[in-house]
């Protein structure tokens, strides 16, 4: 086989399926949007949510360095009364920073803006104290959908808490690879706890914050318990309240919310 050119090859996830006939506009957008922040010293965030990761003694996928080998249950299946680990990240573009709020119920809009709120609240007002916007890039789909009304509904409620406007641009159907969390975080904490079992919430968030690399990325973590509901529906009278403005360009994928 190796005389005829053959040799033992992976599965290679490179093909990102048909590309939306926006897809290179709003790539424009995002990218004319994050010059104008960054030019006033605004925050430019890259939010997610990660994979859920099993709380278990069981296998992780990767290899480290050891002396012995690490015994773990010979079996995976979920166990409920040891729960999941959610992550939702929130990654500050310009500073090379990360901050990850940990569910343990449920991977839903609340949940998301929840986690946003714990980063604004414990770092993000202190560092952009004079900021009164902020720019959020997310993905089309999910619980910070560019459909989703349960998102912008929150959006509201985090702009009406901090009184700072939120501007949001969703990257188009099938690009989420390159939302930069995902090559620029992500990516990291996959690395630093690989080998390893997550054998606990508190594992987790251990491996989560000591996640570094040498262009200096730092990140910080912490457990949201809170359960979440499912399904929740926003009226239409709930959504006309809301103090949004949508942008010229693909005005379902921009959008900004001001404080009511």
């Amino acid at each position: 086989m190796r005389e005829m050119g053959f040799s033992l090859k992976a599965n290679l996830k490179n093909l990102s399926g048909p590309r939306h006939p926006d897809r290179e506009k709003q790539f424009r957008e995002i990218a004319r949007k994050t010059k104008a922040f960054r030019g006033q010293g605004l925050p430019i965030l890259s939010v997610d949510a990660k994979k859920k990761e099993v709380i278990a003694n069981y296998s992780n996928a990767g290899r480290i360095w050891r002396k012995a080998l690490i015994e773990v249950d010979d079996h995976d299946f979920p166990d409920p009364e040891l729960g999941r680990a959610i992550p939702f990240g929130i990654y500050d573009v310009v500073r090379n920073r990360g901050f990850v709020g940990v569910g343990t119920s449920a991977q839903t809009a609340r949940f998301g803006v929840d986690a946003l709120t714990e980063w604004y609240r414990r770092e993000g007002r202190t560092i952009y104290p004079e900021a009164e916007e902020i720019l959020v890039l997310c993905d089309n789909g999910g619980g910070n959908g560019s459909a989703n009304r349960l998102w912008k509904y929150d959006l509201q409620r985090f702009a009406d808490r901090f009184q700072v406007g939120v501007q949001v641009a969703h990257y188009p159907p099938g690009a989420s690879k390159w939302n930069p969390i995902e090559h620029r975080l992500f990516s990291f904490i996959s690395k630093n706890w690989a080998g390893q079992p997550l054998i606990s919430y508190e594992t987790v968030l251990n491996y989560i914050r000591t996640t570094k690399t040498e262009t200096g990325l730092k990140v910080r973590a912490c457990l949201l318990p809170k359960s979440y509901e499912k399904g929740i529906q926003i009226r239409d009278e709930d959504m006309n309240r809301i103090n949004l403005r949508r942008g010229r360009v693909l005005s379902n994928w921009n959008y900004k919310i001001r404080p009511s």
